[in-house]
């Protein structure tokens, strides 16, 4: 994540120039003041600068903040990528953390408080899967709903199913029980953080196809081609990812992506395709250091040469 894209913050000062001198040189013409025209150029100019630059100044200033020392105990306690990180590498998933706090809305139903390890939790799923890839964004203009349960298709507790739920639009539903056990256990390969953000992704074109929209179109047709390979395996009870993932595309794309995180070590060892291009869209390596290989690009798939 970052404070601000060049890309964007060149489209906001080029529509405040030209918003501004349109507006000076429309009071030039009616005969103006030639300093007022000025002046009030110079004013839509800055209202319009500062309306468009308001996400990256609160970052700004977000980032001059620092992690509570309670918050950076939590993460090198639950998260191994935060855990074994290099210092700069720690002090860019801190800041990443804070931006999450910061931006998203988070909600407790049933009763539930919504308390400090519930928040960080979401925030640092947020900074693993965008850890390598800071140019990324995941929409947090979402709200986080924190359910004390199981829930059902309806939502309510009634009839106990999910740990968590997304759609194109509307909240990102959440088991609170579920989100601490997938903390607790940040190694076994189940994380419903993880899996809900990923289909975030997928949701990015509307439809959850299990086609992640950040893929290259030249790479959809070998993405589907691993996925029906894995499947297959999953089926036949051959594969480390749970048969949840054989549901559909959208959910491989979910599970592989838990898998991946959490049980790097083992997905390379038994699934080495899946994790080379897991890893190369990702653009990291999950990996404890002492376990983590540093091959050189001529190795990797032409599949995963065309993640972006």
């Amino acid at each position: 994540m970052r404070i601000a894209h060049p890309a964007n913050v060149a489209f906001h000062v080029l529509i405040a120039v030209l918003l501004g001198g349109t507006v000076a040189a429309v009071a030039w013409m009616s005969e103006a003041v030639p300093a007022a025209a000025a002046w009030g150029g110079l004013v839509v100019f800055a209202a319009v600068l500062a309306f468009g630059l308001r996400r990256p100044l609160r970052r700004w200033r977000v980032a001059q903040q620092k992690l509570p020392a309670s918050a950076r105990a939590w993460l090198d306690e639950h998260v191994p990528l935060y855990a074994h990180a290099a210092p700069k590498a720690r002090a860019r998933f801190e800041r990443d953390v804070r931006f999450v706090l910061a931006e998203a809305t988070f909600e407790g139903v049933g009763g539930v408080e919504v308390t400090e390890d519930l928040q960080l939790a979401v925030a640092a799923g947020v900074a693993m899967l965008l850890h390598g890839r800071p140019d990324w964004e995941l929409p947090l203009d979402r709200t986080f709903l924190f359910y004390p349960g199981e829930f059902g298709d309806d939502y309510s507790a009634l009839e106990p199913a999910y740990d968590g739920m997304v759609h194109s639009q509307g909240p990102v539903i959440l088991s609170a029980p579920a989100v601490r056990r997938s903390f607790r256990r940040p190694e076994d390969g189940s994380n419903v953080v993880l899996h809900e953000l990923a289909h975030l992704f997928d949701y990015e074109d509307e439809f959850a196809d299990g086609v992640p929209s950040l893929l290259d179109p030249g790479s959809v047709a070998p993405w589907a081609e691993l996925v029906r390979r894995e499947t297959a395996q999953i089926r036949r009870g051959r594969s480390m990812l749970r048969q949840y993932a054989a549901t559909n595309p959208a959910e491989f794309f979910a599970v592989a992506t838990e898998v991946f995180f959490e049980r790097g070590t083992h997905l390379a060892e038994r699934h080495p395709e899946l994790f080379e291009t897991m890893r190369a869209l990702y653009h990291l390596d999950p990996r404890p250091p002492e376990d983590a290989r540093a091959e050189p690009e001529e190795r990797e798939s032409l599949m995963a040469r065309r993640w972006r």
